[in-house]
């Protein structure tokens, strides 16, 4: 059995859906308008974050105008408190790949998802705290970055996911999930920052969903 039209979640902590199904209905806080060149998406800024490049499927570009990028600069305390802030009381939206393989005969097809999570709930906000503040206490007024890692939860997703796609019957397809994070890059206004340069100031941290 194919994907097709993909659209769950769970519990609302996380939700994943395919890119055209995106476009045709999209979730609240979210309009879509459609010209020849392609898509124009807006978002509500009071409940949602977007953080996607824009992007190409073939039949159009795709391009969110309130996007802050997959990789976000920040040049001060005062953009790094803003965007934090958000992350922490908004819903999160993200363009993530995966090759969908079937196992029996091998064959392999990229999927583009819009995939979200919620940055106001319990669990998802005290991980992202807990990274951020390590991940600034482990860097002393330098330039650092940090990924935000969603890859143990989409795999866990997706489990999940086909297991019930298939009836709760043998799975006969995966998804392997391709740089599946985002980034938040801040610049100091050290002159010397040489643990940055030298790549020394890159951290990481994993979201779990359960």
């Amino acid at each position: 059995m194919r994907l097709s039209k993909m659209s769950w979640d769970t519990e609302d902590r996380l939700t994943v859906t395919e890119v055209e199904e995106f476009l045709r209905r999209p979730p609240a806080g979210f309009t879509v308008h459609c010209y020849e060149s392609g898509y124009s998406i807006n978002s509500d800024t009071e409940k949602n974050v977007v953080l996607i490049d824009d992007f190409n499927i073939g039949t159009g570009n795709i391009v969110f105008t309130n996007s802050l990028r997959r990789k976000v600069k920040l040049h001060n305390l005062g953009q790094y408190t803003s965007v934090r802030k958000s992350l922490l009381s908004k819903r999160i939206y993200l363009l993530l790949t995966a090759w969908e393989q079937m196992v029996a005969n091998n064959l392999k097809d990229l999927k583009y998802f819009v995939v979200s999570i919620d940055g106001r709930d319990p669990y998802i906000k005290w991980q992202m705290e807990r990274g951020l503040d390590w991940a600034t206490a482990s860097v002393a007024g330098e330039s650092y970055r940090v990924n935000i890692d969603l890859t143990e939860a989409l795999q866990t997703w997706s489990s999940k996911a086909l297991y019930l796609r298939n009836n709760r019957q043998t799975i006969s397809q995966t998804l392997v999930w391709s740089e599946a994070f985002f980034t938040l890059k801040y610049y100091s206004d050290a002159m010397f920052d040489f643990p940055y340069w030298f790549g020394f100031s890159k951290r990481a941290f994993k979201l779990k969903i359960t």
